[in-house]
């Protein structure tokens, strides 16, 4: 078979939906199995094992994103299916979650709005341009929303959906080393710092280790997503008022 001819049957493989459908699906599930193998350590979580071998075959095959995602749309779609799912847990520490209603409100609007002001400072501080700031703004945000959120505002959500990722993967790789080293024990204040930080990934993360801990994770997450909504239009009318972008 000539050259040409396997650079046409691969330029007919690389727009079909389904290729990169599947290469995503098998690449997670032998990041899965490898994640297990290696005793569940944090180094190798399946979902940054899987984007490093995702992204190395995109600049290897010269892939752009756009095709990339038009083939894994499914799987974009999921993740708000998925993100409702994360209730089951919750309701079964519903109990607990209403004892505790107060300091997990305070704490909750504290988390939200540094998460979205330490993103400010920092990307203002290093000069970045305003679609930039407004594309790292919604980073502790669950995927769905934070792309929702940055392109209302004007923001590039390919890039809001790399730094969503990259927060989760490096939230879930440091959290429990960090509670550990500050000797944080209560079950529900790790879920909340995990669900303010580490979104979805974190939450995934958390209900592997202890379903009460996941729960508080998964309302930390859904409740730093509606706060985020809410607080955004505040950070970007004052961002722009200080002339900072």
């Amino acid at each position: 078979m000539s050259p040409s001819s396997i650079s046409s049957i691969w330029s007919a493989l690389q727009t079909s939906p389904l290729l990169w459908l599947t290469i995503t699906l098998v690449v997670y599930i032998i990041s899965v199995k490898l994640y297990q193998r290696l005793r569940q350590n944090p180094l190798v979580l399946p979902v940054f094992t899987s984007v490093c071998v995702i992204v190395s075959l995109l600049l290897i095959t010269k892939t752009d994103y756009e095709t990339y995602f038009s083939g894994v749309q499914l799987l974009h779609f999921l993740v708000g299916p998925a993100t409702v799912g994360l209730a089951i847990p919750l309701y079964h520490q519903l109990p607990k979650l209403v004892a505790l209603w107060r300091p997990l409100s305070i704490s909750l609007i504290i988390g939200a709005l540094t998460g979205l002001l330490s993103s400010a400072l920092l990307t203002v501080s290093l000069g970045a341009s305003p679609e930039l700031i407004i594309s790292l703004l919604p980073k502790s945000t669950t995927m769905p929303i934070a792309m929702a959120i940055s392109e209302h505002f004007g923001g590039n959500p390919s890039l809001t959906a790399v730094s969503v990722a990259l927060t989760g993967i490096i939230g879930s790789v440091i959290a429990l080393p960090v509670f550990y080293l500050l000797r944080i024990d209560e079950p529900a204040a790790r879920g909340v710092a995990m669900g303010v930080s580490a979104h979805a990934i974190g939450t995934a993360r958390l209900i592997q280790v202890d379903e009460g801990m996941g729960a508080f994770s998964a309302l930390a997450m859904s409740v730093t997503g509606v706060l985020t909504a809410l607080f955004m239009p505040f950070i970007v009318q004052a961002l722009a008022a200080l002339q900072w972008f």
